[in-house]
């Protein structure tokens, strides 16, 4: 499941570039090239980058993800507040059929289970990283204030034509809000690597050993280049942003980031160490079946959503 749920991340993050580069792209040069066609031209960039191989080389393209993802996010705060923002005209409560989607995405969002253990065994001070005030608390509390702020008063600014990432809403006949997309799409191009660090070195170890050594560096790189490829194929299949996302965050996150974590909590708890009333294991069970709903109803409207598509 963890290797599903990173491997659909990058063909998300394909769509996303691929999304961003057209809306700048074609208004540019004013032709009527489709997203696949920039999602292909990604794909090549992607192939590059997932050939990096070590940890330390991934970590400064994320840093300078980081400070792009910080000024488009100021450049999005903009143009949503260029004019009066209100809620008068929104809708404040949504479809009950949209609730699963909304949670899946939300999930995927702030999901970061994969990157948790590589991310601190290569740190220098790894006791920094999990403590209240740690590494892990600061990125996700950041993260989540960021997604509340871009999402509620995105929404308040643009109501149901309100895209799939805030970015692609910006107007494309303006160079700040070109430049804006732009960094976002470079953002999420420049951690892919990172992303796809950790499930094909699970899928590497699960092979190595079964080819000779002196075949090693032509097999990392056919593998590498095999599973872009494959998710390559999969973004082409279905360029649309919002569904994918809540599949991906439905079928994987759903299960790693609450069912897995519960269950092995759970079972190292057992029988005896609940606390008070045992309010661990109460709350154990209402993520559990959180989870479950995430898992299940997300998923299945996910597939609803990208069969629509080509109805």
């Amino acid at each position: 499941m963890l290797l599903i749920v990173r491997f659909l991340s990058v063909s998300v993050y394909l769509v996303f570039i691929g999304t961003a580069l057209r809306d700048v792209i074609n208004y540019e040069l004013q032709i009527s090239w489709d997203t696949r066609v920039y999602i292909g031209l990604t794909t090549i960039v992607i192939a590059a980058i997932t050939q990096v191989r070590e940890l330390k080389y991934l970590v400064p393209f994320s840093l300078i993800a980081n400070v792009f993802m910080v000024v488009a996010f100021a450049i999005c705060l903009y143009y949503i507040f260029s004019e009066p923002v209100s809620l008068e005209n929104r809708d404040h409560w949504p479809e009950l059929s949209a609730l699963p989607t909304f949670f899946s995405i939300v999930v995927y969002a702030i999901d970061a289970i994969a990157n948790v253990l590589p991310v601190e065994n290569k740190m220098k001070d790894p006791q920094h990283y999990l403590h209240p005030c740690g590494v892990v608390n600061w990125a996700n509390g950041t993260v989540t204030i960021m997604y509340i702020v871009i999402g509620f008063f995105g929404y308040a600014r643009y109501g149901e034509d309100t895209k799939g990432s805030v970015p692609l809403n910006l107007p494309s006949d303006e160079l700040l809000a070109k430049s804006a997309q732009l960094l976002a799409a470079l953002a999420i191009l420049f951690t892919i690597g990172l992303f796809f660090y950790v499930p094909i070195e699970i899928l590497w170890r699960m092979i190595n050993a079964k080819i000779d050594p002196k075949r090693h560096n032509v097999a990392q790189i056919t593998l590498r280049l095999g599973v872009v490829a494959v998710m390559a194929i999969l973004a082409l299949t279905v360029p649309q942003l919002e569904p994918f996302i809540g599949l991906a965050g439905a079928l994987g996150s759903g299960s790693l980031t609450l069912l897995v974590p519960v269950l092995l909590d759970t079972l190292f708890r057992w029988p005896n160490d609940f606390g008070w009333m045992k309010w661990k294991l109460v709350k154990n069970v209402g993520l559990g079946v959180f989870g479950t709903f995430v898992l299940v109803a997300g998923t299945w409207f996910s597939v609803l959503d990208i069969v629509e598509i080509y109805k």
